[in-house]
């Protein structure tokens, strides 16, 4: 079995109704709502976080394996556990060893499927098969309504990113973020905080003045490493993470429409 990373202790429960993280201390706790609104900037995970897009992923590298020549196949069990290594390149690098297999694929081998599998998550992307997760597209109008600044910190590519969001909001979708941070772009990938404190020094903004939308205990913890509150909205193969840090906990996006609705359903005190 792949080590797990990035765990931070027990998952704690949802209050029945709450959409307030159980474990968070006192102090820090407030509705997702209020958390949202008051932030300077939003900065957003993009695989699990904006869609589903790791099946489309899992796909993408069982192409590529096959048309390479590899007898590998990634079932769902298997590529749950290998999301525990961030990023592509050293998925494949990890699983590699742990088949211990000889001789060991070279740095060009890698490179080369990855581009293959890039090339095919792309194809697969753009048959409109993986839409954004329910309540992205209303946060992202809310914020930009609100004159919040917008960001993205990932650990997939540039060419990833672009597959999806020019498919989702359009080929103009850069404008909207203020500042892009992928993987390739730092030298440490999640858990480490590398992609969340190059965000804040492009945005020259601290910490408490952010809050990080992330899927999984890796992007929770790179996120928490740079001391900036995180909201997790639980995503398919991420759902059981512990995410006990976390200020919020959701099942999605849309839950942050239904907390406001209810709220201005409720009559006034008097």
């Amino acid at each position: 079995m792949l080590a797990r990373h990035g765990q931070l202790g027990r998952e704690a429960s949802l209050a029945t109704g709450s959409i307030i993280q159980a474990g968070a201390p006192a102090a820090g706790r407030c509705d997702a709502g209020e958390l949202i609104r008051r932030a300077a900037a939003l900065i957003f995970d993009v695989d699990g976080t904006l869609a589903e897009t790791e099946e489309m992923h899992r796909r993408a590298f069982n192409l590529a394996f096959a048309r390479h020549g590899l007898d590998w196949r990634w079932d769902r069990a298997v590529y749950k556990e290998l999301l525990r290594v961030t990023g592509g390149k050293e998925r494949m690098r990890a699983y590699h060893i742990r088949l211990g297999t000889a001789p060991p694929l070279s740095d060009m081998d890698i490179a080369e499927l990855h581009r293959i599998k890039t090339a095919h998550y792309a194809e697969l992307i753009e048959t409109g098969c993986c839409p954004l997760r329910p309540g992205v597209t209303d946060l992202l109008a809310a914020a930009r309504a609100r004159g919040q600044r917008l960001a993205i910190a990932t650990t997939t590519s540039h060419g990833n990113i672009d597959a999806l969001l020019s498919q989702a909001l359009g080929r103009r979708w850069a404008a909207d973020f203020e500042a892009i941070v992928a993987g390739d772009d730092v030298r440490h990938k999640k858990p480490a905080p590398d992609v969340y404190l190059e965000i804040l020094a492009r945005l020259k903004l601290g910490a408490p003045d952010c809050v990080a939308i992330e899927d999984s205990a890796n992007g929770l913890v790179a996120a928490s490493r740079a001391g900036i509150p995180v909201l997790i909205t639980r995503s398919m193969f991420f759902g059981d993470d512990d995410f006990a840090a976390a200020r919020v906990v959701l099942d999605d996006l849309s839950e942050l429409g239904a907390a406001k609705q209810k709220t201005e359903e409720q009559p006034h005190a008097q």
